[in-house]
């Protein structure tokens, strides 16, 4: 009987170390599996994913296309650069990062692969080539252009230390309600919104205007970013573009059932930022204040040439500009005419 005890104690050991020696073998081959197929699900946006392409990856499929002001960019810059996250988007990440080799600050604009257009090689090179030769001194210039192999694409833009209109407008700083730099502002936003849209060979809509879009340098001089992104971006995205842009004010009313950004849209948008401007009030308003303008703009530091009656000139044009109806908003030019006569 004591036999037959010690018998079946030992079987039931023996069967149990069995089964944890199933497990633990089921279990090493489920992660060796799972380690083969993690680089498919990799985050492409994440700075490690970065360090893991250069070093772990072929770079067959690689590609960097530099213009004008990037030549000295190098693929190993890119990847191996630190970064900060200074914007994210459901299409994108934007990094502030310092290029090691060189020291320049750049910006890196990340899109994810799932939200870019699926054309051939050919098509999106066009599209990049076209938005690399893009030069004026009012708007952003694309740098550089890498495409991964994992289908991950990056764009390389200088970096501006003075932040964006939005902030600037937010401030309401001294410099906010300058005359002065709201019509150089203005008149600056409207240059570049011309150069896209009868400067180049074939015309650029913006697509995506906002103030948030509009960097300033250590002068208040603008810069015009994101022109032409929805070029790149597939239709679920340029979606979210839009969304966006409603919710912030920006969206032209057409724009509900077109869905097809215009020159037309990009006016309104300007008009839109006109307005922010000499109110100092984001385009969405939700408190009470419904003043048109700020009054201190007409007693500011360096209004003596700036009447009462040329303020409402601006905020007539900004009007016109935002007019509910597309044929209504005057054209770039025309809107440059009427600011040079304020």
């Amino acid at each position: 009987m004591r036999k037959d005890h010690m018998l079946t104690l030992l079987l039931g050991v023996s069967i149990s170390a069995l089964l944890i020696l199933t497990f633990f073998i089921f279990f090493f081959f489920f992660r060796r599996k799972q380690s083969s197929t993690e680089p498919d699900q990799y985050d492409v946006e994440s700075l490690d994913h970065k360090v893991h392409n250069k070093h772990g990856s072929s770079s067959e499929t690689e590609e960097l296309v530099t213009f004008q002001g990037g030549e000295d960019l190098t693929i190993c810059d890119i990847l191996d650069a630190p970064g900060e996250v200074i914007g994210k988007s459901m299409y994108g990440t934007l990094y502030k990062a310092s290029l090691q080799r060189s020291g320049n600050v750049r910006v890196l604009r990340f899109l994810r692969p799932v939200c870019t257009v699926r054309c051939d090689a050919k098509e999106y090179s066009d599209v990049i080539e076209t938005l690399g030769f893009v030069r004026h001194e009012n708007l952003v210039p694309l740098l550089g252009f890498y495409g991964g192999n994992r289908g991950e694409k990056l764009m390389v833009h200088p970096f501006y230390v003075s932040g964006n209109l939005s902030d600037f407008i937010k401030s309401g700083g001294e410099e906010s309600i300058k005359w002065s730099n709201i019509l150089s502002i203005t008149i600056g936003i409207s240059k570049a919104l011309d150069h896209l849209h009868t400067g180049t060979q074939k015309p650029i809509v913006h697509g995506n205007l906002k103030s948030k879009n509009v960097l300033l340098n250590s002068s208040f001089e603008p810069r015009v970013s994101d022109y032409g992104l929805h070029l790149l971006l597939n239709q679920a995205a340029g979606q979210e573009i839009l969304d966006v842009s409603a919710a912030e004010g920006y969206k032209a009313p057409e724009l509900v059932k077109m869905k097809e950004v215009s020159k037309e849209s990009d006016v309104y948008s300007l008009g839109v930022i006109m307005l922010e401007l000499v109110s100092s009030k984001e385009a969405i308003n939700k408190g009470d204040d419904h003043k048109l303008y700020r009054p201190e703009i007409l007693t500011s530091n360096g209004c003596d040439d700036l009447s009462e009656e040329g303020l409402l000139k601006y905020f007539q044009l900004a009007m016109s500009c935002s007019s509910p109806s597309p044929s209504l908003r005057p054209n770039t030019k025309q809107v440059l005419r009427k600011l040079q006569d304020i």
